[in-house]
């Protein structure tokens, strides 16, 4: 496959991204509010995340494209840094929510929606992930294998999802959902410091 095209899969794929984590951040959001999941309605949160910094990845495919061996530009810090403010928000918001919530002693209605979803996810993102490493493989492109990499994370936080929602809906365990929402924002923390990090110099992420 010419260069050309291999940079054109690389944006689709960019763009397929964005998505996918729409519909999977719309799905969420609303289901976990209705089956009062924090889990999920945060997983959902971080889905809407994502699409602000798949923005910024599919505007770097497009400038790796012209300049192979350039920095990051404005446009990709300034996304780095509103998606790590927006990661360290989420972090807060989920951290208290949870805390709470282990204090009330709350308990999700269902969380049926939270393992389809984190099912659903799992496998998309493993598929993105193949894709995207054959990409950046034949174009030998460290941001774009760094970017596959990166899109790891969501696989373990849809892992993550499905096992809290999945115990909770086969054993009812008291805390799990809570519990799974501070894993959640674990992830989502160090999601937020790489982001700040990647803005402040040009290294690319491995997110291994």
């Amino acid at each position: 496959m010419k260069t050309e095209a291999l940079y054109r899969y690389a944006f689709i794929l960019a763009v397929i991204t964005i998505a996918y984590n729409i519909v999977e951040g719309l799905f969420s959001t609303y289901f976990g509010f209705e089956d009062e999941s924090l889990a999920l309605f945060g997983f959902g949160m971080d889905s809407f995340i994502e699409v602000i910094s798949g923005v910024g990845i599919a505007h770097m495919v497009l400038r790796i494209k012209k300049y192979p061996n350039g920095d990051r530009d404005a446009f990709e810090k300034t996304a780095l840094r509103i998606t790590g403010s927006a990661f360290y928000m989420l972090v807060i918001g989920l951290v208290l929510s949870s805390i709470y919530n282990i204090w009330l002693g709350h308990q999700p209605l269902t969380t049926a929606w939270g393992v389809f979803i984190s099912s659903i996810s799992i496998i998309t993102m493993w598929i993105l992930v193949y894709y995207k490493r054959k990409v950046g493989r034949e174009l030998n492109s460290a941001p774009l294998l760094a970017d596959a990499n990166c899109t790891l994370v969501c696989i373990y936080m849809s892992i993550i999802l499905l096992i809290s929602s999945g115990l909770y809906e086969l054993f009812g365990l008291l805390y799990i959902d809570s519990l799974g929402s501070l894993g959640l924002a674990y992830y989502a923390f160090k999601e937020g410091r790489e982001c700040f990090f990647k803005a402040k110099s040009n290294v690319h992420c491995s997110c291994d």
